[in-house]
């Protein structure tokens, strides 16, 4: 499991730049479209939306990779 540590100052991520910032994709326009397909999850749920705020603790999965979100 990756880790990927929230800014001072941030509450959330969007889980489109989460997915790109730890490099799970390599473009905004493929977050969009692994995610819109069904291929992610957050906290072990599919999740379809691009803009879907993740808050400490969270997680995100996609092809066999996971990231933890924290402060």
């Amino acid at each position: 499991m990756e880790i990927f540590q929230l800014r001072a100052g941030e509450e959330f991520i969007r889980l489109g730049q989460v997915l790109k910032a730890a490099g799970f994709v390599e473009s905004g326009a493929e977050a969009k479209e692994v995610i819109q397909e069904g291929l992610v999850k957050v906290n072990g749920e599919t999740e379809v939306r691009r803009g879907r705020k993740l808050y400490k603790d969270d997680t995100a999965s996609y092809d066999g990779r996971e990231i933890k979100i924290t402060v």
